[in-house]
């Protein structure tokens, strides 16, 4: 038998060790995460067991040793029929459940044929015009076995209706229908800006579906609440946890204030979490989640366990992907893959090892795919429900994310819940300031990132990625648009649209009128234009975070220099460098445009943060009215090569080509001689220290920065 050592006893043995030096390390979280967990960290802590509540441990009692989590991935790229051709043999390959990405056209509510998605078309997921284009998405998918989740939230009235009617004329009733709709707006206006209408009709749509669903479809999920999204704009843990139940409470209190009973509908809700490379972390988090939303729901006066029961989707991150040795990142998703598993998830996408710079090839999606295979078929994870549970560190690691989850649900809640609390921008500022800071991390190599800031090639090795003939795939789209609506009859069609713009204003459920008007083959476009008439549509300008790099580059002697640089330029100039931020096209995920410019603020440029959703002549139109010396053009879904080059086009038109243009984003390193051709003077991708980005804009400005390998050689 062992002789029983406490806490106290180990510190005095590990002081020795290492002199007396403090080997606790504090979390983004802000929690103090000790070196040794023991029994006394968990004596007054009670995680029960998998299936009963509060669930800490699983939703189910058998967990995986009755039935693994299911295999998904999300995909879609180019046309109905090249995704369904890359479904089709993913379903072959051991893939288990089908997750469309939508292209940002069709997220935005625009037909592919609209002048503002020129450049949108088919690239960073699937082309969605039409009904047609559905029913080729699943052209040999039974729909009444095949469950079906759906990303979309801004255009998720036609898209969901479009589903419907599809089915339909697969002959598959409504009820039979088995997936899930992420239907999360509120998220939208904090971090991922895909949205269309304002708050308050948004959040009535969220309502109208849950309540048709719950009537006709029960067996889909309304609601995929998520806090993916949250985490890859920057939110720590705490941040997702809190705000995505506070999302999820706000969404249900709605429901309920809509005439319908918890329990008819709260079962069919579900979650969707980010996982990322703080290992133990994220399956904290996990468990912490389930804890706080059964006691969210018992408060909201749910007596269904299945209502309190908190069912999730996972994907691991793609901010923690990397451009630089890229074949890293099959390791990173590996963890992340162990850690939503050990979290207990209901379901799991892996990332592609390419998905940092491009959507992912056949090559690289199999092994993504494979990953999810390993662990349930050789790991022996799928044995025991929870194996984690009872761990000293997991234990206490869950509690002080339930506690400080907690804190920030109840400030939510005195600000009038979550719609209320998004007006303020809070949480959005919240987010962003956690994002600058992780990144100011990085750049100073506090956060080790192996391959880009740390043990990195000399070279990097090249890998192919998948381009899309952007041109092409709207051509073809626009080409079916035309057919659809020289086929349809049009006296029925208009006037079942018209009944959707009358439903919207007198309070109809306008899922329900969308079916109708799905049925008469309107398209996206005019179902979402048929209820903008009433709603309107949404724009909001990025107001980026201050003093975050200023902060944690304070005594930073290379941070000092281009400091030192910007006012030497000021001086020359008389005033200070003048850089606008542009985010062009449809892409709304503005976490690295709103870095760029919170830090070179910082450094003391004058920073112009253009609105989201530019079109390239009104970026060239509010460059030259506020006298900017150059544009970033931020790119992250694979529209730099359309948007960028028309900018500079519109540039030389008005004579003013000595306005510089750099390009920052997901942009392959194949890519970069097309756009130098093109005229773009600057290029940072993925991976990019962003005070060393700010020295090479100072020497396009013509001003002498030294490079940082010159200082490290002048250093030696």
């Amino acid at each position: 038998m062992t002789d029983k050592r406490s806490y106290t006893d180990w510190q005095a043995a590990a002081d020795k060790e290492v002199k007396g030096r403090d080997l606790t390390w504090a979390t983004p979280e802000g929690i103090d995460v000790k070196p040794l967990y023991t029994s006394e960290d968990t004596a007054d802590l009670d995680p029960g067991v998998p299936g009963f509540a509060p669930f800490t441990r699983g939703p189910y009692a058998s967990m995986y040793t009755g039935r693994p989590w299911t295999i998904r991935q999300y995909a879609g790229f180019s046309t109905a029929e090249e995704s369904n051709a890359f479904y089709r043999r993913n379903l072959a390959a051991g893939q288990k459940g089908l997750s469309v990405a939508f292209d940002l056209a069709t997220h935005r509510g625009y037909d592919s044929d609209h002048p503002r998605v020129v450049g949108d078309v088919g690239k960073a997921g699937v082309a969605i015009d039409t009904v047609r284009d559905m029913e080729i998405l699943f052209d040999q998918i039974p729909l009444d076995t095949m469950s079906v989740s759906m990303t979309m939230n801004g255009a998720v009235i036609p898209v969901l209706a479009f589903y419907i009617v599809a089915a339909e004329r697969q002959g598959v009733s409504q009820a039979k229908l088995a997936g899930t709709i992420q239907n999360d707006i509120l998220k939208e206006f904090m971090v991922r800006n895909t949205y269309i209408y304002p708050p308050e009709p948004s959040m009535r749509i969220v309502s109208d579906i849950i309540a048709y669903t719950s009537a006709n479809m029960p067996k889909f999920n309304s609601i995929s609440i998520s806090g993916y999204h949250m985490h890859e704009a920057g939110a720590t843990a705490v941040q997702e946890l809190a705000f995505t139940i506070a999302d999820g409470k706000e969404y249900a209190k709605r429901a309920m204030e809509a005439g319908l009973d918890i329990d008819a509908f709260a079962p069919r809700l579900s979650f969707f979490w980010g996982i990322g490379m703080n290992f133990f972390m994220e399956i904290a988090k996990m468990r912490a989640a389930r804890h706080l939303w059964h006691d969210v729901m018992t408060d909201l006066g749910a007596q269904n366990p299945k209502s309190k029961m908190l069912r999730t989707h996972c994907q691991t991150s793609g901010v923690s992907l990397q451009e630089q040795d890229p074949y890293n990142n099959v390791i990173r998703t590996t963890m992340e893959a162990m850690a939503a598993v050990l979290g207990g998830t209901q379901s799991l996408h892996t990332n592609a090892l390419d998905e940092a710079i491009a959507l992912p090839t056949d090559f690289s999606a199999r092994i993504a795919r494979n990953t999810q295979l390993v662990i349930q078929e050789e790991s022996g994870i799928t044995n025991v429900a929870d194996p984690l549970g009872g761990s000293y560190y997991i234990e206490s690691l869950t509690a002080a994310l339930v506690e400080q989850a907690r804190a920030m649900l109840e400030e939510v809640d005195a600000a009038g819940g979550m719609t209320a609390y998004v007006a303020t921008g809070k949480p959005k500022a919240q987010i962003e300031e956690a994002a600058a800071a992780k990144q100011a991390h990085i750049d100073r190599g506090e956060t080790v990132i192996v391959g880009v800031n740390k043990y990195r090639k000399a070279e990097e090795d090249p890998i192919e990625t998948l381009d899309i003939d952007n041109h092409a795939v709207r051509q073809s789209q626009i080409a079916r648009l035309e057919q659809v609506r020289d086929g349809r009859d049009k006296a029925a069609c208009d006037a079942a649209l018209k009944a959707l713009t009358e439903g919207s204003k007198s309070g109809g459920n306008v899922l329900a009128l969308a079916f109708e008007a799905a049925r008469h083959d309107a398209t996206l476009g005019e179902i979402s234009s048929a209820m903008e008439e009433v709603f309107g549509r949404y724009d909001t300008m990025p107001k980026p975070v201050r003093g975050i790099y200023s902060t944690a580059y304070k005594g930073d002697m290379r941070y000092a220099q281009v400091v030192e640089g910007v006012q030497a330029v000021e001086r020359r100039l008389g005033r200070a460098p003048k850089l606008m931020v542009a985010k062009m096209g449809q892409d709304g995920h503005d976490r690295g445009a709103n870095v760029i410019a919170s830090a070179f603020a910082d450094m003391g440029f004058e920073v112009v943060s253009g609105p989201l959703f530019q079109t390239p002549r009104e970026t060239l139109e509010m460059a030259l009215d506020q006298g900017v010396d150059a544009i970033g053009a931020s790119s992250l879904a694979a529209g730099h090569k359309t948007l960028i080059p028309e900018l500079i086009g519109l540039l030389k038109e008005a004579g003013r080509s000595d306005i510089k243009v750099i390009a920052g984003g997901v942009i392959p390193q194949k890519d970069y001689d097309f756009l130098r051709e093109a005229g773009v003077q600057g290029i940072f991708g993925p991976g990019t220290n962003v005070v060393e980005a700010a020295a090479e804009v100072l020497r396009l400005l013509g001003h002498n920065m030294p490079s940082a390998d010159d200082e490290l050689e002048a250093a030696e």
